[in-house]
């Protein structure tokens, strides 16, 4: 079983650019990229990347949550994953994948968190 990735250079780059600017730290943008991606129409089997950003852990991308985030992709996936597809195949594309939307909407978004939390135009 594996326990470490890593991310491509572009996610890497978005992640170090959004973290400078929030100080949301990569582990946490990584949950964030996920969610993202899993919310998008994102085709995982034709995602490919290259493995030269940062090294991520496991216990600290899904934690106690690993179950669920391996659901919610088999979910989106629309089949079931053995653990060497999940990890680290799927959720590095799901990061990598999320990191390029999570990116644009920190560039392009009125406001970064607001957004984040769905509370975009609304009062709170």
């Amino acid at each position: 079983m594996i326990f470490r990735l890593k991310t491509s250079k572009k996610t890497m780059d978005c992640f170090t650019e959004i973290g400078q600017k929030t100080g949301l730290k990569p582990f946490a943008l990584a949950k964030l990229a996920i969610a993202i991606a899993l919310n998008s129409n994102f085709d995982s089997l034709s995602f490919r990347t290259d493995t030269n950003g940062l090294d991520l852990n496991r216990q600290t991308i899904t934690g106690e949550y690993d179950a669920m985030y391996k659901c919610l992709i088999e979910q989106h996936c629309g089949n079931h994953l053995c653990e060497d597809d999940y990890f680290p195949t799927y959720v590095k594309a799901y990061i990598d994948h999320g990191s390029i939307l999570l990116h644009n909407q920190f560039r392009y978004g009125n406001d970064f968190i607001l957004n984040l939390a769905g509370l975009e135009g609304d009062s709170i």
